[in-house]
């Protein structure tokens, strides 16, 4: 299978359904920390299934979870920090979801992929930009999508609040979040 495009060369993900191979996959973060630095992380457990209308990416729908214990930034002291009610309180809200609401072409393999996030139970609409990055059958038979989705979103506006003043100015941590996922997907 070669990359499906259209005349105006825009490649575009296959009619079906499609589900996230997490070992091929990765679903991460970035954020400021003392305003002089960015920490990044990921999520080790996540999933998620695209079905896929290339005539009408209108008619396309996107949605997905990720378990929020599973973070990991590399600190075991800020991951267990991040797990605390102070910020996910995982215990209590196992999980962070995804469903889109729209999905509009913007040029070439480029999308605009809008839907509710919700953290802690608090949904919020959030935007992302959607690249198909390619299309190709693994050495396995298997039919691949590489999709890679970036965004910002403010932390504050799902109850991540916590928040610690510097005492020459700013703030220990960052609002502002990067999204960062990048997605090989299966054909279902």
């Amino acid at each position: 299978m070669t990359m499906l495009q259209t005349e105006q060369g825009m490649v575009r993900v296959p009619a079906g359904t499609w589900k996230v191979d997490p070992a091929h996959s990765s679903v991460a973060f970035e954020v400021r920390h003392l305003m002089i630095s960015t920490v990044r992380g990921h999520f080790r457990e996540y999933d998620g299934t695209v079905e896929a209308d290339p005539d009408d990416p209108a008619r396309s729908r996107a949605w997905g979870t990720v378990k929020v214990a599973s973070i990991d930034t590399g600190d075991p002291d800020r991951d267990a920090h991040l797990r605390s009610p102070d910020f996910f309180d995982a215990e209590r809200y196992p999980e962070m979801r995804f469903e889109s609401t729209r999905i509009e072409h913007i040029e070439g393999g480029t999308y605009r992929l809008v839907g509710n996030l919700t953290i802690k139970d608090v949904t919020r609409e959030v935007e992302v930009t959607a690249t198909v990055e390619g299309v190709a059958t693994d050495p396995w038979g298997n039919e691949r999508v590489g999709m890679s989705l970036r965004g910002t979103m403010d932390r504050t506006d799902f109850g991540l609040t916590w928040q610690q003043r510097l005492a020459a100015g700013g703030m220990l941590v960052g609002e502002e979040v990067k999204i960062l996922i990048d997605a090989s997907l299966l054909r279902a």
